[in-house]
């Protein structure tokens, strides 16, 4: 666990680098990618050595959904294990990152639109440290989450993330945690090993989705459930295609995009991720 004194380097007020921190989408998948070391957790790694060292991340996990708007504000945040049925090696997985109750007070004070409240009971679950782990192993820089009002339409969670954008100044990292497409109800099971396998359906509306974002037509990303039959069977319910908003919300005028981890899994479920910045 990262020592006291080495903790009071995170506690100082952020200031303008000048420059922007990349923003992320991830797709985190599953659990598993907590403890395994595959090609989604290797572009990880990866990542996290080619963009700068964040001062901090700030997460958007579609695993933290609260009415109203959280953000955690423990000095350590605990390890969340919210899943059921995996291996007792990923259960004993302890992800001992600080957070920053200073950078949560200041990250809640750019939200207008809201009224956020500081949380000492949740911590990071596993959207979070799963990604997160791979990227900073020694767990040496402070992890945020802040939470998703699941009361709000697609646009407030869009136009919030707006809020956040001077965080980008500030050596921030801000990162949203989901999966594009996200059916569990139709994964094939028996293909989860093949991580180029995904149906017609899901893999014609996430190169629809890629698309969009590509050509900046956010307002039709917003409004998914009017892309058709095929984003109805990518998001049966909207949890893990929020974060992606988020991520959205945050992008410079001159942020360019890419794509990694651009496959589907078992099916029903891509692992597709993108860089603005």
């Amino acid at each position: 666990m990262t020592s006291i004194a080495a903790f009071s380097r995170f506690t100082s007020d952020l200031k303008e680098d000048g420059y922007l921190m990349p923003v992320l989408f991830m797709g985190h998948g599953s659990p598993m990618n907590g403890i395994e070391d595959n090609e989604f957790t290797q572009k990880w790694k990866e990542l996290a050595k080619d963009i700068p060292t964040p001062k901090a991340v700030v997460v958007v996990s579609a695993h933290w959904l609260s009415k109203g708007t959280r953000i955690t504000a423990m000095d350590f945040p605990k390890t969340i294990h919210d899943f059921g049925g995996f291996p007792q090696e990923l259960f004993a997985v302890q992800y001992k990152a600080p957070g920053s109750p200073e950078i949560a007070k200041e990250t809640a004070s750019l939200i207008k639109s809201a009224t956020v409240e500081m949380d000492h009971d949740w911590g990071l679950d596993h959207g979070a440290w799963t990604v997160i782990r791979h990227m900073y192993p020694e767990a040496n820089v402070p992890v945020l989450q802040l939470s998703i009002d699941y009361t709000k339409s697609p646009q407030y969670h869009y136009d919030l993330a707006k809020e956040l954008y001077n965080l980008r100044r500030k050596g921030v990292l801000i990162m949203g945690s989901g999966n594009m497409v996200h059916n569990l109800r139709m994964v094939a099971w028996d293909r989860l090993d093949d991580n180029a396998y995904g149906f017609d359906w899901a893999i014609q509306i996430n190169d629809t989705f890629k698309e969009l974002i590509r050509n900046g037509h956010h307002d039709k990303l917003i409004k998914y459930e009017q892309l058709g039959r095929e984003a109805r069977l990518a998001i049966p319910t909207p949890e893990h295609y929020w974060p992606l908003l988020y991520t959205l919300g945050l992008k410079g005028s001159k942020d360019d995009v890419s794509f990694f981890n651009d496959k589907a899994v078992g099916g029903s479920l891509t692992m597709t991720s993108v860089m603005l910045g």
